[in-house]
This record gives structure tokens, sequence and C-alpha cells, in this order.
């Protein structure tokens, strides 16, 4: 039960870190900028929204890095 209540965080968890990592503004302004996230970043340097988007990408990705060694410690057994 605890194996597929993990195996079925971890898919959600790929899920959501693929499209935080695509949201964040790169050197060519990335999908980010779509959503009107280019001027706010132009005219305060570092947003509140690309902050609180740096956390939660760091957060979810602290989740799927628990995911992966607690799933490696119990096949392991």
């Amino acid at each position: 039960m605890v194996e597929l209540v993990l195996n079925v965080l971890l898919v959600l968890t790929s899920v959501l870190l693929v499209v935080l990592i695509l949201l964040h503004r790169g050197k060519g302004g990335g999908l980010s900028s779509m959503f009107g996230g280019a001027v706010s970043s132009q005219l305060a340097g570092s947003s509140v929204v690309e902050k609180n988007l740096n956390r939660l990408t760091v957060f979810i990705g602290l989740i799927w890095t628990v995911c992966i060694v607690a799933l490696g410690i119990l096949l392991k057994v």
C-alpha cells in the first residue's frame, strides 16, 4: 500500500516539476513570459512571483527526492 502511494506521488511530482521548470524565466524568457512574468521581472529585477515559483520548485523537488529514496529503500528489502 505504501509503495502504491509513493509511486502515485512520484508520478504527480514528476509532472509538476516539469511544468514548474518550464515556467521559470531563462535567458530567452521561457514560458513565464507568456503569462506576464517578463513585464514584472524587467521592472523589479526579481519579482515575488518568481521567488515563490523558485520556492515551490525546490519544495516539490524535495518531495520528489524523498519519494525516490523511500521507493529505493522499500524495493531493496
